[in-house]
């Protein structure tokens, strides 16, 4: 009996010497995973070595606790992290932190008595610590915002979300008619799971709207983008060809420091990746790109030194070389905690996350906008927005406050997904079309928008050649339409208070500099060159392109159809483009700006392909095709009347044409002989030409 008592002795001994060792190959793992950045690893070896310590080991069980906290904490389940916490306040930790950590991750899940208990009993330890004086006063604030929603609606989005993490949604194209999101769903690239997070790597996944406006299941995005790697949030520059996002690579014996990488718009899909070099520090991270809306400025997250503390958001300027210089955003964008996530709404307004300011808890968005007596000013958007999990990676619909952001609230597992949200506000906006007067959008156009509050901006146009702009209440602007190759067009709006929502639409028709441009509704009395007052409005708008554009000198001409005497025809419309010329003298035009010329029928008119389209679609219905030119036998080949007036019509027009685009300027003295002899020259060059190509 004795004997079996000493061999269990024995046999409990050697268990305990095995328990003891596993203990510390256990611990030692954990410590190898947590080196490198591999907390979910990490977070496993730190619980089977607490487990394997025995209740008396109180100071190795009170490290492993906090341990397993502290990887919990990264990876965001938040309950574990609180119960790990809790273990190492028990098991006496000597370090205070475990306090502040509990206390902060009591906040992120709501518990905000016992969260400010902690946060009180670390202001213990260390009295002007940043981040639980903020702790404290979330406390405070969060059930106060809670208790009253502002008008934010906040909708869970079942089309974009899977069982795994889906973050950082990003609107894309001239409609805000397709999203990207990052997602570690089980169809990203690569079946690894990550030491990190214990999810697969994630990838960049793609949706878009069908006709009828309904968002499609997500799907893999096209192009090179994707790889056996982490691939995560993703921003893409205002003419929509560039998409900056975060890669974080692997490596079983270094850490991971995520990068951000830059890719290129071909047709449908995006080209194999690059790496932005922004510094040569290999050993910080760079991560979370936005791009300002004028496109000067990659904003980004980092680690570097120099910051605030935690993650900071920094800028670079995007050169065509490459990138500037780093630049921290500093205070008050920055603290001691962590700032992530940046975006823009396309007013310039910054839009961030922060688990470092005041707020509902964990991750809360926040608005940074300039003030003109204040500075930059920085505010927390509260509930039901923000939540007291984490909530980040704002992208907006247009100018408008809608669209869709990424939270991990309601999630046992800490994981996040996409809602979508919405705020009412009344908002005046200007849209316009810049394009070529008779022709189609002109894409490489620009505008020019100047208000009288010191408003001074340069808008680029989409693909269409459209652009919206918000405006402001009680301010005069004036917005000129500017392409290279053509003549500027300006508009002027005055905004007014509102109490509702109003949109201002305006049209940029650019006359192109190279081509004679149709003067639509100038009308003469019949058989005369005697204008009728009908055609003052299109008149005292040629007035007014003149005066935007006080550098050209153009040709005034007039046309008929082939009807009539030749000599008649010749004479009338010289006489008609004399008119034209008269009313622009009397109107303030210079006269040595100004040439008339009467074609007759000798010109008739060449359609263009806009103009075949217009005449197809018209009622009635005229098929012509692209460089057709409507001469009396082209004409006559229509059997039907009607389509030979539609077309007889066409050729009784009036044109400009610009001569020169240098007048009033030092490159050329005006002499108005040289000029009209030049261009007599001229027309008489055309002429002979015209005559041999029709013979």
């Amino acid at each position: 009996m004795q004997r079996k008592i000493f061999h269990i002795l024995i046999y409990i001994a050697v268990l305990m010497v095995c328990a003891c060792a596993n203990e510390g190959v256990a611990f030692k793992k954990a410590e190898q995973s947590y080196a490198i950045g591999e907390y979910y690893a990490a977070s496993i070896n730190y619980k089977k070595s607490y487990s394997r310590c025995t209740p008396k080991e109180k100071d190795k069980r009170a490290v492993r606790a906090f341990m397993m906290g502290e990887c919990y904490r990264h990876i965001g389940y938040t309950q574990k992290a609180m119960a790990a916490y809790t273990n190492a306040i028990r098991y006496n930790i000597p370090d205070s932190m475990a306090y502040l950590h509990l206390g902060r991750q009591q906040l992120k899940a709501g518990q905000y008595k016992q969260a400010a208990q902690n946060f009180n009993q670390y202001l213990e330890f260390d009295p002007g610590n940043e981040l639980a004086r903020s702790g404290l006063l979330s406390c405070e604030l969060g059930p106060q915002w809670k208790a009253k929603p502002n008008q934010y609606k906040i909708k869970k989005e079942a089309v974009f979300n899977s069982r795994r993490s889906d973050y950082s949604p990003m609107l894309v194209g001239d409609d805000a008619d397709q999203l990207v999101l990052s997602s570690t769903r089980k169809e990203a690239a690569g079946d690894d799971i990550s030491g990190i997070t214990g999810l697969k790597f994630g990838d960049l996944f793609f949706s878009r709207k069908n006709e009828q406006g309904k968002w499609q299941p997500v799907d893999v995005i096209e192009g090179e983008v994707n790889t056996e790697y982490d691939e995560g949030a993703s921003c893409l520059s205002p003419d929509g060809k560039t998409m900056y996002f975060t890669r974080c690579s692997s490596d079983p014996d270094y850490p991971r420091y995520a990068e951000i990488w830059q890719s290129q718009r071909s047709d449908a899909s995006w080209s194999k990746p690059t790496k932005c070099v922004i510094s040569r520090d290999t050993l910080t991270s760079f991560a979370h790109p936005a791009v300002s809306p004028d496109g000067q400025w990659l904003y980004f997250v980092s680690d570097a030194q120099g910051g605030e503390g935690g993650l900071d958001i920094w800028r670079t300027r995007i050169l065509s070389s490459g990138f500037g210089g780093m630049e921290n955003l500093g205070r008050p964008i920055n603290t001691a905690g962590d700032e992530m996530f940046p975006s823009f709404r396309p007013n310039g307004d910054l839009y961030f996350s922060s688990d470092g300011h005041p707020g509902m808890g964990g991750l809360d968005i926040f608005i940074a906008h300039e003030d003109s007596i204040r500075g930059t000013i920085v505010e927390n958007q509260q509930y039901p927005l923000n939540s007291s999990a984490d909530d980040f990676g704002m992208t907006f619909e247009g100018v408008h406050n809608r669209g869709y952001f990424s939270s991990s609230r309601n999630d046992g597992k800490g994981w996040e997904h996409i809602f979508s949200f919405e705020c009412p506000e009344i908002l005046q906006t200007v849209t316009g079309w810049v394009y070529e007067k008779d022709g189609y959008e002109l894409p490489e156009a620009l505008v020019y928008m100047v208000g009288n509050d010191g408003t001074n901006l340069k808008l680029s146009v989409k693909g269409d050649g459209s652009f919206t702009q918000v405006l402001k209440p009680d301010v005069d602007y004036v917005l000129l339409g500017t392409c290279k190759g053509y003549l500027n067009v300006k508009n002027e709006i005055r905004v007014e208070d509102a109490e509702e929502s109003h949109e201002y639409t305006l049209q940029f028709p650019l006359p192109p500099i190279n081509v004679p441009v149709l003067i639509d509704n100038i009308f003469y009395e019949f058989d005369r060159a005697d204008l009728t007052p009908e055609s003052t409005e299109a008149l005292d708008k040629l007035v007014e392109m003149m005066n935007e554009n006080p550098n050209i000198t153009i040709e005034l001409s007039a046309h008929c159809d082939y009807r009539g005497n030749d000599d008649y025809n010749q004479r009338l419309s010289q006489r008609r483009a004399e008119s034209v010329v008269r009313y622009l003298i009397q109107h303030g035009v210079a006269r040595d700006r100004l040439t008339a010329v009467g074609y007759g029928e000798s010109r008739p008119k060449i359609i263009t392909k806009k103009l075949a389209e217009t005449l197809l679609a018209g009622d009635p219905k005229v098929e012509v095709h692209e460089t057709d030119t409507l001469t009396e036998a082209y004409i006559l080949a229509f059997k039907d009347e009607d389509a030979q007036e539609v077309l007889n019509a066409l050729n009784r027009r009036t044109e400009f044409r610009v001569l020169r685009t240098t007048y009033g300027t030092t490159l050329n003295e005006y002499k108005p002989e040289e000029e009209e002899k030049k261009a007599a020259a001229k027309r008489k060059e055309e002429a002979e030409e015209e005559e041999n190509f029709i013979f």
